[in-house]
């Protein structure tokens, strides 16, 4: 089952056994237990609910303490469903970085930085208008388009909140399998600031060829 949960801990360039030099992003994997085991026939789909870093009964509300209680597992901190390659996977396993080998893709979903309130030129990478004194339009969005729309088209351009949102990075490369340490090492940037939350799975392009 290559699917697991981790959080990211940066960002370092590392060479490769084929002599590349390459950024990667280093994930603490793991280890990762399977909570529960959804059935076709029960539940209507196949999924495995992955748990993450272990949680006190006493920071759990009431039905979080029942569910653990009623599937006889013990408590963890964060819960994820995942669907994809989880044919072998068995309630009480675990799921450890070793399922990973070199030269693996995988796909890594986290929540981007949050950047609050941006206007157009950061949100959206706009040009601006003029920089001379008689401008009056220097960052300004500018014309909305229809003034009689009596509200703002679709889909516009506008200034508003940046960031914390659910990005997904595809087809990245796994450079290393650090088992014993936990760590896992994939090629290129994730979504996330250190110390983020982020999910791995097997990448769907790769799938998809």
């Amino acid at each position: 089952m290559k699917n697991i949960i981790g959080r990211k801990l940066g960002m370092t360039n590392v060479f490769t056994e084929d002599g590349r030099y390459v950024p990667v992003t280093v994930i603490a994997a793991g280890p990762c237990s399977v909570v529960e085991r959804k059935e076709r026939d029960r539940d209507g789909y196949e999924a495995a609910v992955l748990g993450f870093e272990d949680a006190k009964h006493k920071q759990l509300s009431k039905p979080m303490a029942g569910r653990f209680e009623k599937l006889n597992t013990a408590p963890k901190t964060v819960l994820r469903e995942f669907r994809t390659d989880v044919a072998d996977a068995k309630a009480g396993d675990t799921v450890t970085v070793s399922a990973f080998a070199v030269g693996d893709k995988v796909d890594v979903i986290g929540t981007s930085k949050g950047r609050g309130y941006a206007g157009i030129i950061k949100r959206w990478n706009g040009s601006g208008g003029g920089a001379s004194h008689g401008s009056m339009i220097h960052r300004q969005p500018a014309s909305n388009g229809d003034t009689n729309a009596a509200k703002t088209v679709k889909g516009s351009r506008r200034p508003g909140h940046l960031g914390s949102e659910r990005i997904t990075s595809l087809n990245l490369e796994v450079v290393s399998a650090d088992s014993e340490r936990n760590l896992l090492l994939v090629r290129g940037a994730v979504p996330g600031g250190r110390n983020a939350l982020v999910l791995v799975r097997p990448s769907v392009k790769a799938k998809a060829k």
